[in-house]
């Protein structure tokens, strides 16, 4: 070999045997979490303020659907109890009334659940970009390298920090709430 090619060769050594060394030593220091959102997520006070908000921003369309139904098993009742002295013409009308009811609440029931579902959507969406943006506050107040989220096979107790972002977004939350 040459001199230069062999001096090349050295020092590509001693780079690798630096950086052998540097990596574990740096890998030790990197301060590493465990953040589980889903329960981040389900604990939160503020999940369970946007599911109070949705049931009352829902709650007159569920008394609407509510009394149709009410409205529909009066009306089943009663040509039952008729049906023997209803007249054909009369007891084809009823028939007929029923079934436009149940119609009705069909349709009712299926708009019901579609409009809920998107608001509950819309609601986990926010909640879930809230609950990132604490937990990335709350990495760089403490000082951690890297926080991990789903997919995590196993973590140590002591590397999981749901409960310590909990309480962070438990006390932001009262902050707010009493402003």
């Amino acid at each position: 070999m040459t001199f230069v090619k062999q001096q090349v060769v050295k020092a590509v050594l001693g780079v690798a045997l630096v950086c052998a060394f540097a990596l574990p030593a740096a890998a030790q220091e990197m301060k590493i979490g465990v953040v589980s959102l889903p329960a981040l997520i389900e604990r939160a006070p503020q999940t369970k303020a946007a599911m109070d908000a949705l049931q009352e921003e829902f709650a007159p369309r569920q008394r609407e659907f509510q009394a149709k139904q009410k409205e529909y098993e009066d009306q089943a009742t009663k040509a039952q109890k008729d049906l023997a002295v209803m007249g054909e013409t009369e007891r084809r009308n009823m028939e007929k009334e029923l079934r436009d009811l149940q119609r009705e609440l069909t349709r009712l029931q299926t708009e019901f659940q579609e409009d809920l579902n998107l608001r509950q959507n819309e609601e986990y969406g926010l909640l879930q970009r809230a609950m990132l943006k604490e937990v990335q506050e709350f990495a760089q107040a403490q000082d951690y390298d890297l926080i991990v989220g789903d997919g995590v096979l196993y973590v140590n107790a002591a590397a999981n920090v749901t409960d310590d972002v909990l309480r962070i977004v438990e006390a932001n939350y009262q902050a707010t709430s009493a402003n």
